[in-house]
């Protein structure tokens, strides 16, 4: 499971130059986070996740802190939080969280792209029962057995902490997120190379041939819609 992150940072980072799409998709979400409530991450618990999560994709600072300066004028852009549910080839399901400003724009996207490649829509609930939202921590490490023990002394029960290519990977209870973090931090793990609240897949299929290309193509459409922030699946990918 760590390598997995680790190829889809790559990927994403290869795919979009390290630059002005990832960066974009995070300021408005940071934006929006601070928007919502307090524009200082100290007072507010969702400010501060994406801020983890663009600091696990390199976001520079100047762009975090002028997406909190932004949040902190007098605009009035509202975007609406939407979640879309699909299906991919031979038995794969997808999950589509986006970020808009304009929702008929985003769902007729977000249509076309399945449309285009392969996909179906579905309606809302038709794949998420097969998913579990988990908090994921990943960071270089081979102690998992004393991650695994301050986290208890901590009196937070951990779903799993194991060791994968040179990563202790944490996956815990979503409303425990700030609390892992808090204690990882306490403990002088600050750079994390995953920092996420993803939707995993119960169960995962594997795809070969034509239908993982066509798999792959689909999710790339999906990935390069400015509006979409991410996009979870129950492919196994190396």
């Amino acid at each position: 499971m760590g390598r997995k992150w680790e190829n889809i940072k790559e990927k994403k980072a290869a795919k979009e130059g390290k630059t002005s799409r990832v960066y974009a998709k995070f300021g408005i979400e940071i934006y929006v986070a601070a928007k919502q409530g307090e524009p200082d991450p100290h007072l507010n618990q969702k400010l501060q996740f994406v801020i983890d999560r663009a600091k696990t994709y390199n976001v520079p600072k100047h762009v975090i802190d002028r997406a909190i300066e932004k949040a902190k004028g007098t605009g009035d852009e509202t975007y609406a939080e939407l979640r879309y549910e699909g299906f991919g080839p031979n038995g794969s399901m997808i999950i589509v969280d986006a970020l808009t400003n304009n929702v008929n724009r985003t769902a007729s996207d977000v249509r076309s792209a399945f449309g285009k490649n392969g996909g179906n829509m579905g309606v809302s609930g038709a794949v998420a029962y097969m998913f579990d939202n988990t908090a994921v921590f990943g960071f270089e490490g081979n102690n998992s057995d004393e991650i695994f023990e301050l986290l208890m002394d901590a009196d937070i029960e951990v779903r799993d902490v194991l060791e994968e290519a040179g990563q202790v990977i944490i996956y815990g209870e979503p409303e425990d997120f700030n609390k892992i973090r808090t204690v990882l931090n306490e403990n002088g793990i600050s750079e994390f190379t995953v920092a996420e609240l993803e939707m995993m897949a119960q169960n995962e299929v594997t795809l070969e041939g034509d239908d993982l290309a066509n798999f792959e193509r689909l999710i790339d459409a999906l990935d390069e819609l400015d509006d979409v922030q991410q996009v979870h699946h129950n492919v196994e990918l190396n």
